[in-house]
C-alpha cells in the first residue's frame, strides 16, 4: 500500500519549493506569482530506512527496495475557492484524492515574495494563524457544500422511511458544526454511529489527517526563537493536527548533493536527518502506519502496513495470494535479526518464531510469510 499526501497553501509560501526538494526533481514551477502550479504535480519518493541497508549488509541482495510515498503539489488555494476562486473546486477534487494534508505556512520574511492575501502587498505582515485559517474555512465551506447536498436527499427519504432518520439527525449535526467553522475531524463518533457511512463515502477534506508545516528561512532551520513558527505550533495544537518545521529552499539546495555531501551540509546546520525524512516519519506517524520488511538474496524490501493489521493482511500487500492462502508468519524482529546476522543465526538463538493468523504486526519486524497456493 502507498501513501499519498498533498500538499497544499496559500500561493507563494514555498509548496513547490518544497515539492521540488522533497521529490528530488524539479518538476513542479517556483515562480513569484499566483497559480505557477496550474496541475498537480505528482511524484513517489522513497521513505529513508537505514534498517534496509543493515540488512543488505547480512544478505547481500540484488536490491533495496524502499517503501514509498506519493506527494502531489496542488495549486495555491486563496480565499474564496470553494466557490471557484483561484483555481477553484478542481484542486478542492485533488486534495479529495489524498490520504493526508500537508499545509505548509509562510513563517519566514521576505520583502520581496508577494503576499497574495493582502493583494499583493509585500510589506503585509506575516500571519501564519490567518494564512492556515483561509485555507481551513475553505475547505470547511467545500464540505459543508458537499454534505448539504446529501443531506438535503436524506431528508426528503426520511419523512417517507423511518430507517433514514438516524442519518438524517446526524447530519444535521454535522452540518451545524461545519457551520460553526469546525473541521470534520472534530466531529465526536463512536462505533455504529450513523454519520460512519457517511464519512467513509463523502471522504471530508477536513476529515482528512493534517500535518502543518512551518517553512523557515535558513538562518533559523530549527524553528526555534521564530515567533510565526510558535504562533504556527499553537494553531495546530488548537486543531489536533501535528507540526513539522522545514526550511525549503535549504532542502533545494540538497537535492543536488550526493549522499556524502548532504550529511555533511546537515552537518553544517546542526541536523542529522532532512526535512523529507522528518515529515514522511511524521507523515507515518500520523496515520499510524509502519513498516514490515523482508530480506533474501533477490532484494530486501520495506512494506507498509497500517498499525493493527493482523500477519494475514499484511501478506496481503505482497500479494492477494499471500493472504488467501495464509498459513503461518516467520518473524524475527529487526533488533534480533541484526544481532545474530540473520535468519540462520536468528533460528539457532531462538528469536526466530512462528506467528498464526491472530499475530499482530509490529513496526520493523524481519518476515517470511508461508502459504498454499
Amino acid at each position: 500500500m502507498g501513501l499519498s499526501v498533498g500538499i497544499v497553501g496559500l500561493p507563494n509560501v514555498g509548496k513547490s519549493t518544497l515539492f521540488n526538494a522533497l521529490t528530488k526533481r524539479q518538476q513542479a514551477a517556483a515562480e513569484n506569482y499566483p497559480f505557477c502550479t496550474i496541475e498537480p504535480n505528482s511524484a513517489i519518493v522513497e521513505v529513508a530506512d537505514a534498517r534496509l541497508d543493515k540488512l543488505a549488509e547480512i544478505v547481500h541482495p540484488q536490491q533495496i527496495i524502499h517503501a514509498t510515498v506519493e506527494f502531489t503539489d496542488i495549486a495555491g488555494l486563496v480565499k474564496g475557492a470553494s466557490k471557484g476562486e483561484g483555481l477553484g473546486n478542481k484542486f478542492l477534487a485533488n486534495i479529495r484524492e489524498c490520504d493526508a494534508i500537508l499545509h505548509v505556512v509562510r513563517c519566514f520574511e521576505n520583502d520581496d515574495i508577494i503576499h497574495v492575501q493582502e493583494g499583493g502587498n509585500k510589506s503585509a505582515p506575516i500571519d501564519p494563524a490567518g494564512d492556515a485559517e483561509v485555507i481551513e474555512t475553505e475547505l470547511v465551506l467545500a464540505d459543508l457544500e458537499q454534505l448539504q447536498k446529501r443531506y438535503d436527499r436524506t431528508a426528503k427519504e426520511a419523512k417517507a422511511d423511518p430507517k433514514k432518520r438516524p442519518e438524517a439527525e446526524a447530519m444535521a449535526a454535522l452540518l451545524a458544526h461545519l457551520g460553526e467553522g469546525r473541521p470534520v475531524r472534530t466531529f465526536p463518533r463512536a462505533e455504529g454511529d450513523p454519520i460512519l457511512p457517511v464519512l467513509r463515502d463523502l471522504h471530508f477534506l477536513t476529515d482528512k489527517k493534517t500535518i502543518y508545516c512551518a517553512n523557515v528561512a535558513d538562518d533559523c532551520v530549527t524553528g526555534e526563537g521564530n515567533p510565526h513558527v510558535a504562533a504556527l505550533r499553537a494553531y495546530a495544537q488548537s486543531q489536533g493536527c501535528e507540526m513539522v518545521v522545514v526550511c525549503a529552499q535549504m532542502e533545494a539546495d540538497l537535492a543536488g548533493l550526493s549522499d556524502e555531501e548532504a550529511q555533511e551540509f546537515l552537518a553544517s546546520y546542526g541536523l542529522s536527518e532532512s526535512s523529507l525524512d522528518r515529515t514522511i516519519k511524521l507523515a507515518y506517524h500520523t496515520l499510524g502506519l509502519a513498516s514490515f520488511l523482508t530480506a533474501g538474496p533477490k532484494e530486501v524490501r520495506a512494506w507498509t502496513f497500517r498499525r493493527g493489521w493482523k500477519a494475514p493482511q499484511c501478506a496481503g500487500v505482497i500479494h492477494t495470494d499471500f493472504e488467501k492462502g495464509f498459513i503461518r508468519a516467520q518473524v524475527v524482529a529487526y533488533d534480533d535479526y541484526v544481532k545474530h546476522g540473520g535468519e540462520s543465526g536468528a533460528r539457532a538463538a531462538g528469536a526466530l518464531r512462528p506467528e498464526g493468523r491472530d499475530y499482530e504486526m509490529q513496526d520493523g519486524d524481519v518476515v517470511e510469510f508461508m502459504f498454499s497456493k
